[in-house]
């Protein structure tokens, strides 16, 4: 059987938080100081103090998304006690947005987009965060 290519299924993002699902709308994360946000890139917690702008694609301004931003493997991938760390969400948002930060810890996507009859995900992206002086793998958002 063959391997996956998709970041989203090899960083674990599909099947740890999400179901599989085809991506349908465009979505980009800038941060201050960086270049956009590609999956699986690296970066480090400096470059990532302030709130990120996002950009939602979509033609129709009627429809409106919710946007989740969660560690699933929080506070270190090799003791994830904290799995679905939330740093924030919002909801409603018609096509452009920015974003900001709150956090709980033992979020659930699945069951939040459950109890809010959400349907599948449109576009999903995910990075690596790393300490400035550490040389080992990071978190995933």
């Amino acid at each position: 059987m063959p391997r996956s290519t998709d970041p989203l299924v090899i960083g674990g993002v599909i099947g740890d938080v999400l179901e599989p699902f085809t991506s349908s709308v465009s979505m980009g994360i800038v941060y201050n100081n960086c270049p956009q946000v590609i999956n699986c890139c690296e970066l480090k917690p400096s470059k990532i103090l302030n709130r990120p702008r996002i950009e939602i694609g979509g033609d129709d301004l009627r429809t409106f998304y919710t946007l989740v931003m969660v560690d699933p493997d929080a506070p270190s991938p090799g003791n994830p006690t904290q799995r679905e760390y939330l740093h924030w969400l919002i909801t409603n948002i018609p096509a452009t947005t920015g974003a900001n930060f709150g956090w709980r810890q033992n979020f659930n996507t699945r069951d939040f987009a459950e109890i809010y009859n959400l349907e599948l995900p449109v576009a999903a992206m995910y990075f690596n965060c790393k300490r400035e002086n550490d040389q080992s793998s990071g978190r995933r958002r």
